[in-house]
């Protein structure tokens, strides 16, 4: 077979040399092809016949139509499960390796008749212009805080043109995690670029019930920074491209670098915070250069970050608790009936009365929830003990596991007077101290005696101050001798003591 090389070896020889024969010769093929592609002009594998022809009898000729009429129906439908289909309703005629030659099928279909698909038009991203931030879900790398489950989000901002990028931990797509992060953000990045896009953000920007103060907290948040919003394209989340693409990078980088830790278990939040920071830092690294272009075109920080919180006015029930968010939380019984501010941020919220900040509370993730706090209702409690056994937040009247211990042993011992007894040791433990409480409960049960609100006002102010007082911790004298003869026998010059001194 004649290759191109040989033809163009042959169109050079015919300029050198004087006759057919000679150049053919020297191109290794007959003088009749020769002549041939000087004829034509035309390499071999110009003139090649595509191939068009089957060398096997097609296996799905038969039940094409078929097939032809379910993807017409619905294009979105997979070879493979045509394939079962076509199994199922003809049972032996198609072996499991007759399923490429459908899949091929399928595919030449999609191409030739198929639904147009949708295309990806390339940006032109310019420096300072364009920021763009999402929420990510960082559940499925498995962090723990000294051995538990860490459930959270990642809040994540990325600048288009240099892809430099950071993070917040956050718990939910609230306006509050969206104004903290992004505040975070543009602080840490020392400037503000023109333009800021996110999703659709249906949760943080907006709420069925009320979305036009919704939709006014997030553009006072964006005209305090000088901002102008972008938003996507409903059910367009490529539209926020640059920064969809950094969740999958970001997660990997951190899946790298946890294998390289060798753990992913931290000793608390602020250590896995500083992880992320410096992981980020290492990132930014590599991009020096552009992202210098970037601070050149970014506009100045205002003079202070906005609020990040959400403020709203509730009146506190005869219940002695408050509603906020679809959630329950106690307050002081002094407050019933009076209209409180709450300000609601990321992880916690404030209880505001009379232009002061009267209690300070753990925000609860998720609807549904509560949070008691017995000291606010203990006092009233304790006049009607018959309200303990049904309350319907008894489970938070426990602050330790001791507490519930003992209250077992008292419905054990004595089921008539036991709410009354738990009720007196729960007051003394607001009155006085829950820990010095604790610490007594933990003593009578290890010494298996019988739990009273008399044996436990007891050791709180006698016996458990004396046992666990920290006047009778003992520090032994360190004996620098031992020290001495280490470096003795290891034929050091040095003398610990004598360093000492």
């Amino acid at each position: 077979m004649v290759t191109d090389k040989q033809v163009r070896v042959l169109m050079k020889l015919l300029q050198e040399e004087r006759s057919m024969k000679v150049a053919a010769a020297k191109a290794g093929m007959d003088e009749k092809t020769a002549r041939k592609y000087r004829r034509l002009g035309r390499l071999p594998s110009e003139i090649k016949r595509a191939h068009r022809w089957r060398t096997r009898q097609d296996p799905f000729e038969e039940v094409w139509e078929e097939v032809h009429s379910y993807l017409e129906g619905n294009p979105g439908l997979e070879a493979k499960t045509l394939f079962e289909d076509l199994q199922r309703r003809y049972p032996g005629r198609f072996a499991e390796g007759q399923l490429r030659t459908l899949q091929r099928k399928v595919k030449q279909w999609r191409g030739l008749e198929g639904p147009p698909k949708e295309i990806y038009f390339p940006q032109e991203h310019r420096p300072g212009v364009l920021s763009q931030s999402d929420f990510t879900s960082m559940n499925e790398l498995g962090i723990t805080i000294q051995g538990c489950p860490f459930p959270h989000q990642l809040y994540h901002f990325a600048l288009t043109y240099s892809n430099w990028e950071t993070g917040t931990i956050c718990f939910s797509e609230s306006l509050e995690s969206l104004s903290e992060g992004l505040q975070n953000a543009l602080w840490a990045l020392g400037g503000v670029p023109h333009m800021h896009q996110t999703d659709r953000l249906s949760a943080a920007v907006h709420k069925t019930d009320n979305p036009e103060e919704f939709t006014q907290r997030y553009d006072a948040l964006l005209r305090h920074y000088g901002l102008t919003g972008k938003k996507t394209q409903p059910s367009s989340p490529h539209e926020n491209g640059d920064v969809e693409q950094r969740h999958h990078r970001v997660k990997r980088a951190v899946e790298q670098s946890l294998m390289l830790r060798g753990s992913r278990d931290f000793s608390s939040r602020e250590e896995y915070a500083e992880f992320l920071r410096k992981l980020f830092t290492q990132l930014n690294w590599g991009r020096r250069d552009r992202f210098e272009e970037e601070l050149r075109e970014l506009r100045r920080l205002p003079m202070s970050r906005i609020e990040a919180c959400k403020r709203l006015a509730v009146r506190v029930s005869r219940n002695c608790t408050i509603w906020v968010n679809h959630n329950v939380y106690s307050v002081n019984s002094r407050l019933i009936g009076e209209r409180v501010e709450i300000r609601l941020y990321v992880e916690h919220l404030e209880v505001w009365y009379g232009q002061r900040c009267i209690e300070k509370l753990p925000r609860l993730r998720g609807e549904g929830k509560h949070h008691i706090n017995y000291r606010h209702i203990i006092d009233w409690l304790i006049r009607k003990p018959g309200a303990f056994e049904n309350y319907r937040y008894r489970n938070d009247l426990f602050p330790t596991h001791r507490f519930r211990m003992a209250d077992d042993q008292l419905q054990r011992r004595s089921p008539q007077r036991a709410a009354k007894e738990y009720l007196r040791i729960l007051h003394l433990a607001a009155r006085v101290n829950e820990t010095a409480v604790d610490t007594a409960l933990h003593h009578l049960i290890d010494q298996d005696q019988a739990i009273t609100a008399e044996s436990v006002e007891a050791l709180v102010y006698g016996e458990t101050q004396q046992l666990f007082s920290p006047e009778n911790v003992v520090v032994n004298e360190v004996d620098l001798a031992a020290y001495d003869d280490l470096f003795r026998d290891s034929g050091s010059l040095i003398h610990v003591g004598e360093a000492v001194q």
